[in-house]
């Protein structure tokens, strides 16, 4: 829960400069569908991704209450159909919601199995018009190998799309990464758990890795 306060924080600060913020939530703390079956039968696999996306909806409930004793507006929208909960998603009410300076929280990833967070991000960006997909991740940005590993591991500043998928980078899934260079939509990898640094990726300082369609 300290970290929820700790990321709550840190948001509420950022969209005091007048921003537009929404935010798609995993649930790999409490469940990840992909990962449930592996040497267990008896749930099947569809269904595991279905615990996953009811897990991102329980982390959607926490971050929206600590939003909110911070003094933000709020609201919690799900692909799944909650009523008691949260809102259904629905794109145009998305938007509405973040022009009225709510923070939009979205859970149940795309409400469909076998699909990502990474790629429900990607999606929730674009439909929503977004200026930029923000990763936030607990390392500084995108890494040759895996800095928690491998102590020698060079962090990179810019990539383009296709460096990403050439170099097998682990930014997000191939999907995502897909999507978001066929529509041109730069991804922002970067460390929340770093003080001020949502603030500052908000602000458009140059932290963590820029994935775009061109190096610079």
């Amino acid at each position: 829960m300290d970290e929820v306060v700790h990321i709550a924080k840190q948001t509420v600060q950022a969209v005091s400069r007048g921003v537009q913020l929404a935010v798609v939530i995993g649930g790999g703390n409490i469940l990840r569908g992909g990962s449930f079956t592996a040497g267990n039968t008896s749930i099947q696999e569809a269904t595991a991704h279905s615990m996953g996306m009811l897990a991102t909806v329980i982390n959607g409930l926490a971050l929206q209450d600590a939003l909110e004793s911070f003094g933000a507006q709020t609201r919690l929208m799900t692909a799944v159909r909650m009523d008691g909960v949260a809102e259904p998603y629905i794109r145009r009410r998305a938007k509405r919601h973040l022009e009225k300076e709510r923070i939009v929280i979205l859970a149940a990833g795309t409400g469909s199995p076998f699909v990502t967070t990474d790629t429900a991000a990607a999606q929730r960006s674009l439909e929503l018009e977004a200026d930029i997909l923000m990763k936030a991740t607990r390392v500084d940005g995108v890494y040759s190998d895996d800095p928690e590993k491998n102590p020698h591991a060079m962090l990179y500043r810019e990539l383009t799309y296709q460096q990403v998928r050439e170099q097998n980078l682990r930014v997000m899934d191939a999907t995502a990464i897909s999507q978001c260079m066929e529509h041109a939509m730069p991804i922002l990898v970067f460390n929340y758990r770093k003080e001020g640094n949502i603030e500052r990726a908000l602000a458009g300082e140059k932290i963590g890795t820029l994935v775009s369609g061109r190096r610079d």
